[in-house]
């Protein structure tokens, strides 16, 4: 069983179970059992959808804490470009980069920059013809984790490269080290993240042994501070220090970044849900035409991620009024950085959170009781038994994890047998509750996410 850290988590206190977010999960990884949502652990991707769609608020992110700065005699941020389509009316990014020195950072490294790097070599690597085509991009990690848990066959196909995070990490630290004479341990490194997928990124790289950032704070979280400190700011006091142009910016939003390569046969989807249909589309051939394929979790792009404040389609319109006042680009890759050096340090493997046994024997014989099961099961997904399909449902009871009678079409017999019986999200704990939920705790995640209490925890 992987040790997976998760920004994602969940409030026990606050959790009804509803059964709402079973349903919008991309991976299944929710269950409703004793009137409380369970995520399983090695499924979880920290997509944040649960966060969105929970009408209790019982869903939410772990960031960093601000006395995090504290310990680093130097500090940097990094601005995610989607921070800039939060504020109304920005015509100047050097008022939202002057806002965060003033805010107790000593100096700041835009996203967007490492951006403009990362979009000119991807451009050289699929000039090279050494990629498999079409390309999928790696810049959104929940992407990644939802291929290796659902689409492992198509991990051949992820462009393995930095993100434009990682490559702004790098540059800022660096340069300040050179400047300042400082070693890594005194330099604290922080991304202004738009979602908490970006935080599980920073305390758990998939795809590299070491990470340059510290930390990250949720833009939400940094927002009226920040909107304050630049509300004071006259023009004399600006400090000239954007250093991107559009390609840059432009990766705030769905199909920045695949405008960025400047190739026609691309295609950029954004939402769970039609990443999904991108991608089962992919792994049928249907899409072997494409060059490249950008991909995002959240709707409209990183503009809609959960810890941002506004609305997606306000921040997209606001970043494309932006990109008005600046240049194409400002930065292209410079020749001391091969593209070698600017790959994965760590293979990306296929998650086993889907396998039924490790013994292909074992896992074929589970896998004909799971369609026999699923074959007598209603087919409606209705939810009520706690898993978000009868699919899934079908699973856990081959796992060992839920029984046939917890469908409600199939109580009716347990019903007569104890009128006391209720559906498997809604017993309590220490009634009618069968084997099967602490089972769920104990096997199918080395600890729930839930379990973490979030005063501890959270901003």
């Amino acid at each position: 069983m992987e040790n997976i850290f998760h920004s994602v988590r969940l409030d026990d206190e606050k959790c009804l179970g509803c059964t709402n977010c079973i349903k919008r999960c991309p991976t299944q990884a929710i269950r409703v059992r004793n009137k409380k949502a369970y995520i399983i652990s090695d499924r979880c991707i920290d997509c944040g959808e649960c966060i969105r769609v929970c009408p209790h608020h019982a869903k939410y992110a772990v960031t960093d804490h601000f006395n995090e700065l504290l310990k680093f005699k130097y500090r940097i941020a990094l601005p995610a470009p989607s921070l800039y389509g939060q504020f109304n009316n920005l015509d100047n990014v050097d008022y939202v980069l002057t806002g965060l020195k003033k805010m107790g950072f000593d100096t700041v490294v835009e996203v967007s920059k490492g951006a403009e790097f990362i979009s000119d070599a991807t451009r050289k690597m699929l000039e090279s013809g050494e990629l498999k085509k079409p390309v999928i991009s790696s810049a959104c990690p929940a992407i990644l984790r939802l291929i290796r848990i659902r689409f492992p066959n198509l991990i051949g196909n992820i462009l393995p490269l930095y993100t434009p995070l990682d490559f702004a990490a790098r540059f800022a630290r660096e340069q300040a080290k050179k400047e300042t004479g400082l070693s890594d341990e005194e330099i604290g490194v922080f991304f202004i993240s738009p979602c908490p997928a970006k935080q599980t990124e920073i305390k758990r790289p998939l795809c590299f042994t070491e990470q340059k950032v510290n930390g990250a704070f949720a833009i939400k979280d940094i927002y009226p501070v920040l909107l304050q400190t630049m509300e004071k700011l006259t023009p004399e006091e600006l400090e000239p220090l954007n250093d991107s142009g559009i390609i840059g910016v432009g990766w705030a939003s769905s199909g920045g970044e695949a405008a960025g390569l400047l190739k026609e046969r691309y295609l950029a989807a954004d939402g769970i849900e039609n990443v999904i249909h991108v991608l089962e589309e992919l792994e049928d051939e249907k899409l072997n035409d494409l060059e490249f394929i950008e991909l995002n979790c959240c709707t409209g792009g990183c503009v809609g991620g959960v810890l941002t404040v506004e609305n997606p389609y306000v921040a997209k319109a606001r970043i494309q009024r932006l990109r008005k006042f600046m240049p194409v680009s400002c930065n292209g890759l410079p020749e001391k950085f091969t593209l070698d050096a600017l790959g994965w340090t760590k293979e990306l493997t296929p998650s086993p959170s889907m396998k039924l046994a490790d013994n292909v024997i074992k896992a074929m014989h589970m896998m004909s009781q799971r369609r026999e099961i699923e074959a007598a099961l209603p087919g409606l997904d209705c939810g009520i038994c706690g898993a978000p399909s009868c699919t899934a449902l079908a699973d856990d009871i081959v796992r060992g994890y839920a029984e046939k009678s917890d469908c409600v079409f199939f109580g009716l017999q347990a019903i007569r047998e104890n009128p006391d019986w209720v559906p498997a999200p809604f017993r309590e704990k220490n009634g009618t509750a069968k084997k099967a939920t602490d089972d769920y705790a104990n096997d199918f995640a080395s600890a729930f996410i839930h379990n973490t209490p979030k005063e501890e925890n959270d901003t």
